[in-house]
């Protein structure tokens, strides 16, 4: 059975508050008082649109989750990061975050982190090419990035374990170590990895150049990322949408956790897609929040319906095409009609009169709604 429109607002309301993960904060006392001392107050968003529910859910599901709760969730992967510092002997290691929390896109109170345990200094990677290559700067080895990428799991795992005993420690995963529960208001991934510094990085030395090479444990090899750029590149072009890209990020990132197929995109593959939107309509969202949905079903709709074009559509780090399987783009079509049907609802409860009766008319009349 489809939820309604409320039951996607009760979820909103308990992903946005970590109701929905409320048991990983139940041994951390600061971070309960402070979901105890919010589980009772009311957004902003909540007070709009009393009487429209299709429009509060999407004036919510575009909003930031509160940064008490996104503190919470960096200081516990800083917490987890101490830990591992202070008890891996072999390697020197430097710690970032990567993924949708330190982008903000992310949707949940209570949200995982990722957490790159980065060899620091004794081991990386370059590319042959690049300026520091040819003068000399880098020292050959013998050491291959697959072997030391192990050695650092084999020491990360019963370091973890010995961190925080009252935790679990969920081995299985191929490219990360998840620590989650006992003392632990979050659950980290840990993923080991060391930099590689390609040709680009050798030229700027800009840490949004600097690729991540991590561990595929299941697949024995290993693969390079460029996570700083990804996040780069979207917030850059944020700025452009003064706020709105990110925005529309959440809200098809929330319309996907409570739509009732499936949807197989990931967060990462969601932010790309509103990447390649009009940043100049977008824009208008900063005054009427509305043209954010009207631009997102506009920009699903025309994907879809141009599929030679979507389909050399890059992400932003620019290392593979958007679309690289058939299950995606099913999932690009299952998305596009869930938006397409929430822009309808949203038009009918803001017409005066008849509703709209085409995508075009109810784009335009959305736009011209302010809350």
């Amino acid at each position: 059975m489809a939820r309604t429109v409320d039951e996607r607002i009760s979820a909103l309301k308990a992903r946005r508050r970590g109701e929905d993960r409320v048991g990983l904060m139940a041994q951390d006392s600061a971070a309960m008082a402070k979901y105890v001392e919010k589980i009772w107050q009311q957004e902003a968003w909540e007070t709009k649109a009393t009487t429209k529910p299709n429009t509060r859910y999407v004036l919510g599901a575009m909003q930031e989750v509160d940064a008490d709760y996104t503190r919470i969730s960096t200081e516990t992967a800083l917490r987890v990061a101490k830990q591992l510092g202070n008890r891996i002997e072999q390697f020197t290691l430097e710690f970032h975050l990567q993924g949708s929390v330190p982008l903000n896109v992310h949707i949940r109170g209570v949200s995982d982190v990722d957490l790159l345990t980065l060899i620091s200094s004794q081991f990386l990677s370059y590319a042959p090419g690049g300026l520091r290559a040819a003068s000399g700067s880098y020292y050959p080895t013998t050491l291959t990035s697959l072997q030391q990428l192990k050695d650092l799991r084999a020491q990360e795992e019963p370091a973890l374990e010995r961190a925080f005993p009252a935790a679990t420690v969920d081995k299985e995963g191929s490219k990360a170590i998840k620590i989650s529960g006992g003392s632990l208001p979050r659950s980290v991934d840990v993923v080991p990895s060391h930099w590689y510094d390609s040709a680009d990085y050798q030229r700027s030395g800009a840490l949004h150049d600097r690729g991540v090479i991590i561990l595929d444990k299941k697949n024995n090899v290993t693969m390079t990322n460029y996570p700083f750029k990804h996040i780069k590149e979207v917030s850059d072009r944020d700025l452009v949408a003064m706020g709105s890209l990110k925005k529309a990020i959440r809200l098809i990132k929330n319309i996907k956790a409570d739509a009732d197929q499936d949807i197989a995109l990931p967060s990462f593959d969601l932010a790309a897609i509103m990447f390649h939107a009009d940043m100049a309509a977008l824009r208008i969202g900063h005054s009427y929040e509305l043209a954010i949905l009207a631009e997102t079903q506009r920009h699903l709709d025309d994907l879809y319906h141009r599929p030679d074009y979507a389909k050399l559509l890059l992400v932003p780090d620019g290392t593979r095409v958007i679309f690289d399987s058939p299950a995606k783009w099913s999932a690009l079509l299952t998305l596009s009609c869930e938006v397409d049907r929430l822009l309808e609802a949203v038009a009918n409860e803001n017409s005066i009169g008849l509703p709209a009766n085409n995508h075009g008319d109810r784009r335009q009349l959305v736009k011209s709604v302010r809350f």
